[in-house]
């Protein structure tokens, strides 16, 4: 029997709350139903494991940070719309660490290919980046370099990797700054 309350929408919402509190790898279908006051077994009628509960904790996250980059980029192109984007990103994920880092773990392609949110996260991405008139596979390289890029500065700021005196904020801005020359002259480095 379902229990009264409890929805895969709001069993998502509190992993997602989980996660940003304790970290991503603390969410359990156990550490759930302690917070909801039932059995673990309750849950398995919202959620059939816990791959599925993380699956739909990053679909969510996802989502958000979307809507985040989406806002931001709006009317944007070329440096503004790398930067707008970027910030979004970094933004989120430092605001939001749990919930960041289940958008990192693996997933597979069939997992989410059908969803409007991986469809959304592509086309924001290369969207940003036909302003620099990429077009198939310079997207999907420069998509990865982008992903990479953001992702390893945002992994060593959350990890209290940047220990030098100089401002976190300023080297983001000039690791912007090399990427949008990067951009602008990637048909050149072929």
């Amino acid at each position: 029997m379902v229990r009264a309350g409890i929805t895969v929408d709001r069993l998502v919402l509190a992993a997602a709350e989980l996660a940003d509190e304790e970290g991503f790898d603390k969410v359990t279908v156990s550490a759930l139903a302690r917070r909801f006051g039932v059995k673990d077994a309750s849950l398995y009628s919202h959620v059939k494991n816990l791959r599925e509960l993380r699956v739909r904790l990053a679909l969510l996250a996802s989502g958000e940070m979307n809507d985040a980059i989406g806002a931001a980029v709006a009317g944007r192109s070329g440096r503004d719309a790398l930067v707008a984007f970027a910030d979004a990103y970094r933004d989120y994920a430092l605001a939001h660490p749990g919930r960041y880092a289940a958008t990192q773990q693996r997933i597979e392609l069939d997992e989410v290919a059908d969803t409007a949110v991986f469809r959304r996260a592509v086309e924001l991405t290369y969207g940003m980046l036909r302003g620099y008139g990429l077009t198939e596979p310079d997207l999907t390289d420069a998509g990865r370099l982008l992903r990479s890029t953001f992702h390893g500065y945002i992994h060593l700021e959350l990890g209290g990797g940047f220990a030098h005196a100089r401002p976190v904020a300023a080297s983001w801005a000039r690791s912007l700054d090399a990427l949008h020359r990067t951009l602008e002259n990637w048909g050149n480095a072929a």
